[in-house]
């Protein structure tokens, strides 16, 4: 059996842990002062209702240590693996991979550690790829390298309200077009973004984050992002559109929790696709 392991980084939603069988390494989230674990002390609809009027508290991250990425590692060894794929938050951005691969030499069976190059629901859609790479028959260094591979072909398109907290991080440097008011819209490959429009009505946000999903002209699978319930409205306008769509062959639904908010801030709507047939 082969395990796939992954951080909560990923934002993977319950859903997909139970159906592709991943064990999940939380990341350590710290607000005001008091830590938890991502998605165990703290899920993201329990961090979302203790926003008050869309202020972010102080927020800070930190990556799993060796030792607890090692101990999820035992914990799939004794579940039956003889081989771990262990999928994570680009290094550019993190230094899990770095952790996962110290990880790798305290445990018995063979890790191989994916530097997914990207982040947030980006890096579930390579764990993905490497769950149905395993279900076809391959072994875990193809598996691995099936889930590297799709990682240049995984697109993302979103609003950032709070285009502060992303440029606070250092991710984001643009100047809004048009009118201040407008929310802009950003879209690209990996960290190749760039503006693609800006609006104030929702049907016109709802048009221009939608349209990089299939501008390519192939099937694709989709992952949209619900952060605080101020954006719910928008997301649902965004899977209404994307699920009836006829190139979209799988949508599923995550939540921005707390290790992608401190970066992110409220407001922000949006998601992911990558070729279906890669």
């Amino acid at each position: 059996m082969i395990g796939l392991v992954t951080d909560s980084a990923s934002q993977i939603p319950p859903e997909l842990v139970e159906r592709l069988g991943v064990h999940v390494v939380p990341v350590v989230v710290t607000i005001d002062g008091t830590p938890y674990r991502e998605g165990l002390d703290l899920t993201a609809t329990d961090f979302w209702a203790r926003i008050d009027g869309g202020e972010l508290p102080a927020i800070a991250t930190s990556q799993p240590s060796p030792g607890e990425i090692a101990a999820v590692y035992e914990a799939v060894v004794a579940d039956g693996a003889t081989a771990i794929v262990s999928v994570h938050v680009g290094a550019d951005v993190s230094g899990t991979v770095n952790a996962a691969t110290l990880a790798s030499e305290l445990v018995e069976v063979p890790v191989h550690v994916v530097d997914s190059g990207t982040a947030s629901f980006g890096v579930t859609a390579c764990l993905w790829r490497a769950a149905d790479s395993i279900a076809a028959g391959s072994t875990p260094a193809q598996a691995a390298h099936a889930a590297a591979a799709v990682a240049p072909a995984i697109g993302t398109s979103f609003i950032l309200q709070g285009l502060e907290f992303a440029r606070a991080g250092g991710r984001f440097d643009h100047t809004l077009p048009g009118d201040a008011d407008d929310v802009v819209v950003l879209a690209g490959y990996g960290t190749a973004l760039e503006i693609v429009g800006s609006a104030r009505d929702a049907d016109a946000l709802c048009d221009l984050i939608v349209a990089p999903f299939t501008a390519e002209g192939r099937p694709v699978r989709v992952g949209v992002g619900l952060a605080d319930d101020s954006t719910l409205e928008l997301t649902e306008m965004i899977e209404h559109r994307l699920r009836t769509h006829e190139l979209v062959t799988e949508l599923v639904r995550y939540r921005v929790g707390p290790s992608i908010a401190a970066h992110t801030g409220p407001g922000t709507a949006g998601g992911f696709w990558w070729p279906a047939d890669a």
